[in-house]
């Protein structure tokens, strides 16, 4: 059988890029290792985790702040089992509706691993050991990454684990130590440390979320830490053991002193790696770098003139959102279109409660670029609408280029910000000033109103509320 295109991998990137060539005329095979589709991202990631985030604030406002709202529970409580059922009832639907997308789309399916036999031919190996070659006359990788861990660590999966693990433990941990304080190490954190566990977050920077502006960093640090949150910054970890049901975490921090940390279970989240394994690479001489991440040019084209790659397989931002605008490009390029992404403005998101999202250039980076800027920030508590839902943390922060008023960077912390930081992206689409921001109208009261007056702030350093 030959296809326009073979798609290797059905997560965020390669579904898209799927269904928008075949939208384009293409006739498109897709090929999953795994009996579902969707990748890290519908199964074991972005999904998964934000049911458990979801159903964990619940019960945290239940027994934290109903009462302030006049609704009285008596001893709330929560069913573990029934949440990670919950998680799995959604993870199912999600997953049910990629299928559904592969068959609207007449997009043929096959289930196994995919290996390059040459250029054009990709094998797929089935579970049963059998094996069929198709012929693809474009190839696009979208294999994904899997979570990453340091030499000396012995993952167990059961008391020392990675993300996949952490999201299906059979019980609440007592004392959950994060390794790591980026996203995935402090979305997982907030959801047992709602749910009651003691949690410590050690982290070799000296600071968590360390990708992310300095400002949203101190504050969603300042917040946790309200919350009940350990952290444990410019610690390097040097050991990882388990005793029984205890892990024992040693450390050193950076005055030299050993530290040590014990809990019942130990998360693993030091960033994730490329997955290129059993593709047959070397076969056709595919070129991967330093990192082990396929190589691609402008086009996300590969050394081999037919074959692509999209999503945490190459270089960047281990995104969703950012694989699927690569499978979308790849797809348009491939259909004689002229698509284009700007990687300046792929916002990121840490789905805590509050939430924190980025977009544009960081304060220090402007400072490193020698970059003229202008800074406005409004904090979320002075907004009728944070008071009103009680949700009082956080700001929003405008940079702005000193010269020419244009917005560079906006930066957040608070309720709904996750949403919220849309609006920053599309202003900044447009190039549009921190004054254009300013002028636009917008609904009171609501949360994008902290957006308006940081704008304004940056703009002629007058916010209107503040």
């Amino acid at each position: 059988m030959t296809y326009d295109i073979i798609v290797i991998g059905s997560g965020p990137g390669g579904y898209i890029a799927a269904v928008r060539a075949s939208q384009l005329g293409k006739k498109v095979a897709i090929i999953e290792k795994y009996s579902t589709l969707g990748g890290t991202c519908l199964n074991v990631g972005c999904i998964p985790s934000k049911a458990l985030l979801d159903s964990s604030h619940h019960y945290y406002d239940a027994v934290h702040h109903f009462e302030e709202h006049g609704i009285s529970v008596e001893n709330p409580s929560f069913d573990f089992p029934k949440m990670l059922e919950r998680k799995a009832k959604v993870v199912e639907t999600t997953t049910g509706g990629i299928t559904y997308l592969m068959d609207k789309n007449n997009i043929d399916v096959f289930e196994g691993l995919g290996s390059f036999e040459d250029k054009t031919h990709v094998k797929i190996t089935k579970k049963d050991g059998s094996s069929e070659v198709i012929e693809g006359v474009d190839i696009i990788i979208a294999t994904g990454s899997k979570p990453a861990n340091l030499p000396f660590i012995t993952l167990d999966k059961e008391r020392v684990m990675t993300s996949t693990e952490a999201l299906k433990l059979p019980e609440v941990p007592k004392h959950l130590i994060v390794i790591g304080g980026g996203v995935i190490g402090l979305e997982l954190g907030s959801v047992y440390k709602r749910l009651g566990a003691e949690v410590t977050v050690v982290e070799y920077m000296d600071k968590i979320v360390p990708g992310m502006d300095t400002d949203v960093s101190k504050e969603l640090q300042k917040v946790f830490k309200k919350q009940g949150i350990k952290f444990a910054t410019s610690h390097k970890v040097t050991s990882v053991e388990r005793n029984g049901d205890t892990v024992l975490v040693k450390a050193i921090d950076k005055k030299d002193r050993e530290i040590e940390f014990s809990g019942d279970y130990c998360l693993v989240a030091v960033g994730r790696k490329a997955y290129t394994q059993g593709l047959g690479l070397e076969k056709i001489g595919l070129e991967v770098n330093e990192r082990g991440q396929v190589a691609v040019n402008a086009h996300l084209q590969t050394n081999v003139h037919n074959i692509y790659a999209v999503g945490d397989v190459i270089k960047g931002a281990m995104l969703a959102h950012k694989a699927e605008e690569e499978g979308v490009a790849v797809a348009e390029y491939l259909a004689g279109e002229k698509p284009h992404i700007d990687y300046n403005l792929v916002p990121g998101i840490v789905y805590t409660w509050p939430e924190a999202a980025s977009v544009g250039k960081t304060e220090d980076e402007l400072k490193e670029g020698k970059v003229a800027y202008k800074s406005g920030k409004f904090l979320m508590r002075a907004l009728g609408r944070s008071r009103a839902s009680g949700d009082i943390d956080g700001f929003v922060k405008v940079l702005a280029d000193k010269n020419t008023d244009e917005i560079l960077g906006v930066h957040m912390v608070g309720a709904r910000v996750a949403d919220l930081i849309m609006e920053a992206a599309v202003a900044m689409e447009f190039r549009a000033s921190a004054e254009d921001l300013a002028r636009i109208c917008h609904g009171h009261p609501t949360y994008s109103e902290a957006v308006k007056e940081a704008a304004k702030a940056a703009w002629d350093g007058k916010p209107l509320n503040a």
